[in-house]
């Protein structure tokens, strides 16, 4: 006799608001979710992922509703079901794990209470069996000193530790199906494999069924058992995890694994015989946090006697676990963090030496792109306005520095009419691409790229790395590229800096980095990539390796 699966999605069609850019978010959608088994949802923004995984939860925003199918609980139909006993269902047989935990850990409650809210819904245990339940839970997503740590806000607890604290809430009774939506985004690699190891001993230990939502297919050969492929609320491939990752089939899939970047890249060697544009000599920085009139604060060293240099051309990658001090070296280049001591050095001139008037005509040759373009893009102008501050407050004619905007776009591949719009109106990868204009408007001399493609899908991060690649080329432009990825590291450095508690622990060509690490924390993070043993096969052609081409044909 078959076994009932745990989840059983049927001909799921979730209708969008009017107005939107297509009717449904997902259209027609069939799929299983067996007891056991870890299912990888891939697809990019917008393809309905999350959405799909919102209808499961019933957690979908009041403008969007499901108009036809069925989604079944180990037979039952949940929509079905009277509204309290969905309740009961959501957080109790079936939990979530959200992407970015503090925004759904609530900042001004501890997080044993959190836990503990959970365990007053769901369960009938006593305070004191609750408290108990937390610190055990606690202890079994690996946190250290449960019981203190029980006491503490989110905010005073480490990305990956915010993220334990949500798997903890997320398995507090024990669910069957487990929805994870991009858990390891924005984590490092080391802690996204303490993450990964911890969900699939978990899942392993209690059989639950596992729905995971990535972009990352490293995380996807790392984990997965089936692979469904969604493309505009729909799927488009749907198969065993070597199956998919091997002999993909769909040419949408195809798409994506030919964007994926990898390892191993062959780039060639970086002449050093060009001028240094930046050198950065025995960088220092300590922060003091906390600490009030009876309490002492603590120290946190992000820049202990750093230094590398930047040649005219060259791309130096920043790689390193998140707060290792990468992104205080970057915001020290372009004068957003004051140093303690040391020595940054543009064409010769110690820009920490410079009064700011002084450092004013500097700030054009050194521009940065932020992690987080919609953050950084003021949502009450238009893209226009934006590219063109700059050069209208260096004394640019502003008619003048509107064309240049719009040949700007044109040049990171966006209309000339993207200026008269605004940040919102556009995709994630877009404001990127506006941001990069915005950063070129200057015409500087270095770049510094601070986690640029972190938070984007496989195809557009290949479009914007391509691009970041075609401009150096052509602009003979310097960049320092930030970045916690090795992958990405590997495909557009020419050098890479391993950075590990505020300090440069090893520096070299990327192809020596890479192949034969001499630091004992660069193999640790090399032994950390997700999937590092799976290759793109050899019938798809690397997005890399393409683009390299048409370069060398121009």
């Amino acid at each position: 006799m078959t076994e009932t699966p745990l989840l059983d999605v049927r001909n799921l069609t979730i209708d969008l608001p009017r107005g939107a850019d297509r009717p449904h978010a997902v259209q027609d959608l069939t799929f299983t979710l067996e007891h056991g088994e870890i299912l990888c949802v891939v697809g990019e923004s917008g393809s309905g992922k999350s959405m799909t995984a919102h209808a499961v939860m019933g957690l979908l925003p009041k403008a969007v509703t499901v108009s036809s199918g069925e989604i079944r609980h180990q037979g039952t139909n949940v929509f079905s079901l009277p509204e309290r006993d969905q309740r009961a269902l959501r957080g109790g047989r079936i939990a979530m794990i959200f992407q970015e935990p503090m925004t759904a850990l609530n900042p001004l409650m501890r997080v044993g209470d959190q836990i503990d809210e959970v365990l007053r819904y769901h369960t009938t245990l006593d305070r004191a069996a609750r408290r108990a339940r937390v610190v055990e839970l606690l202890a079994s997503v690996g946190l250290p000193e449960p019981d203190h740590l029980r006491r503490s806000y989110p905010f005073r607890l480490s990305g990956g530790q915010r993220q334990r604290v949500m798997i903890a809430m997320a398995l507090a009774v024990e669910p069957d199906i487990l929805i994870a939506d991009e858990p390891t985004t924005a984590l490092d690699v080391t802690t996204q494999k303490q993450i990964l190891e911890l969900i699939q001993d978990i899942q392993a230990k209690r059989r639950m069924g596992v729905m995971f939502i990535t972009h990352d297919f490293g995380v996807v050969a790392e984990i997965a058992h089936r692979v469904a492929v969604m493309q505009r609320g729909q799927i488009v491939e749907i198969g065993t995890a070597e199956e998919v990752l091997n002999r993909p089939k769909h040419p949408y899939t195809r798409q994506l694994i030919a964007a994926v970047p990898h390892l191993i890249e062959h780039r060639e060697d970086f002449t050093r015989a060009r001028q240094p544009v930046l050198t950065a000599e025995k960088v220092c920085k300590t922060f003091h946090i906390g600490g009030g009139f009876f309490t002492p604060g603590r120290k946190v060293v992000a820049g202990d006697d750093l230094s590398l240099t930047i040649h005219q051309g060259e791309t130096v990658g920043l790689v390193g676990e998140s707060g290792s001090g990468k992104s205080t070296l970057g915001r020290s280049i372009v004068g957003l963090i004051k140093p303690d001591s040391g020595r940054i050095l543009f064409e010769g001139v110690d820009l920490l030496s410079l009064s700011r008037p002084a450092f004013r005509p500097y700030r054009r040759h050194v521009q940065m792109v932020f992690q987080a373009p919609y953050a950084s893009l003021n949502p009450r102008h238009t893209v226009g306005d934006i590219i063109t501050q700059g050069p209208v407050a260096f004394g640019e004619d502003r008619h003048k520095a509107l064309e240049k905007a719009k040949a700007l776009l044109k040049l990171v591949g966006l209309d000339a009419s993207a200026a008269e719009r605004f940040p919102h109106e556009f995709s994630g990868g877009q404001r990127q691409r506006i941001s990069i204009a915005r950063a070129l408007a200057l015409e500087p001399k270095l770049l510094i790229a601070d986690e640029p493609v972190s938070a984007l899908d496989v195809s557009v991060q290949a479009q914007v790395l391509d691009l970041l690649e075609d401009l150096r080329h052509r602009l003979n432009l310097s960049m320092l590229f930030i970045t916690h990825d090795l992958r990405i590291a590997a495909q557009i450095c020419d050098t890479i800096a391993v950075m590990q508690k505020g300090r440069i622990v090893e520096i070299g060509p990327a192809k020596e980095v890479f192949g034969n690490p001499q630091h004992a924390y660069t193999r640790t993070l090399l032994d950390a990539i997700p999937g590092k043993g799976w290759t793109i096969p050899e019938d798809v052609v690397p997005v890399t390796r393409r683009s390299a081409a048409l370069r060398n044909s121009a």
